[in-house]
């Protein structure tokens, strides 16, 4: 039951039920509605559906002053407290009870089908939760079996932080096909034009554009190169003394 000092959640309010006397069971076989007097309920009134702790509570009272006609505590659903006919889903048995512990059954109703089932819904709701809040206190009660992980430091253990103290790393130049790091041009600059070939080699063309002149400037681009070593001065007079000695002849 509940304890004094908890507070009182209202879990359904519905606005018109019925109440009909139920003749007394003669076998075990499940209660129709259709044995009742449908037509003609012996009390009409609001019915509010209350949760005090683990108990819940259906409460009949007055339409209007809202004065308490029978209340029925539930500490279970489905069971004794309120059981549902076979015959009818908007029909219930419902165990009220008074302030002096006299309990009776009852049947209730209701015209709309929509209204059973939310009343139907509250309930197993309620005591949904209450299981779950069972279950809750038992693993908080059980003790726990499982290896605690030790995250402390031993005694005398101490650990190093270094702050603001990181290396930058710095970044790899792109490099040439050489091998060599090329440098960027600088911003907005712009290429020098290559040298001209006056002003590499102090050889200039003839005027007149002729072939001679373009022979010299294929000579003047080699100039360069390494001049080969002269020949032997009396080898060359030779070479020409014979050709003076077949000219004579």
């Amino acid at each position: 039951m509940a304890t004094e000092g908890e507070y009182e959640s209202v879990l359904c309010v519905k606005p018109d039920v019925n109440v009909y006397r139920i003749p007394p069971r003669s076998s075990n076989r499940g209660v129709r509605a259709a044995d009742w007097k449908l037509d003609a309920p012996d009390w009409t009134g609001r019915m509010r559906v209350t949760a005090r702790g683990k108990v819940a509570y259906v409460k009949l009272e007055d339409k209007i002053s809202g004065e308490l006609f029978a209340q029925a505590p539930v500490d279970e659903y489905p069971g004794i407290a309120v059981e549902t006919v076979s015959d009818s889903s908007r029909y219930f048995v419902l165990r009220i009870q008074d302030d002096s512990g006299r309990s009776a059954f009852i049947g209730i109703g209701f015209g709309d089908r929509g209204d059973s089932f939310d009343f139907n819904v509250a309930l197993q709701d309620h005591f949904k939760w209450v299981k779950q809040d069972i279950e809750i206190s038992k693993q908080a009660q059980a003790p726990d079996s499982t290896p605690k992980l030790d995250l402390g430091f031993k005694e005398g253990q101490t650990i190093t932080l270094n702050i603001g103290q990181s290396k930058k790393r710095e970044k790899a130049r792109p490099q040439g096909s050489g091998g060599f790091g090329l440098l960027p041009p600088p911003p907005g600059g712009k290429l020098a034009p290559p040298p001209s070939k006056s002003s590499n080699h102090n050889t200039q063309p003839s005027a007149g554009g002729s072939d001679t002149g373009f022979l010299l400037d294929l000579d003047s681009s080699n100039s360069n190169s390494v001049a080969p070593p002269d020949p032997d001065p009396t080898a060359s007079s030779d070479l020409w003394g014979d050709f003076d000695s077949v000219s004579q002849q």
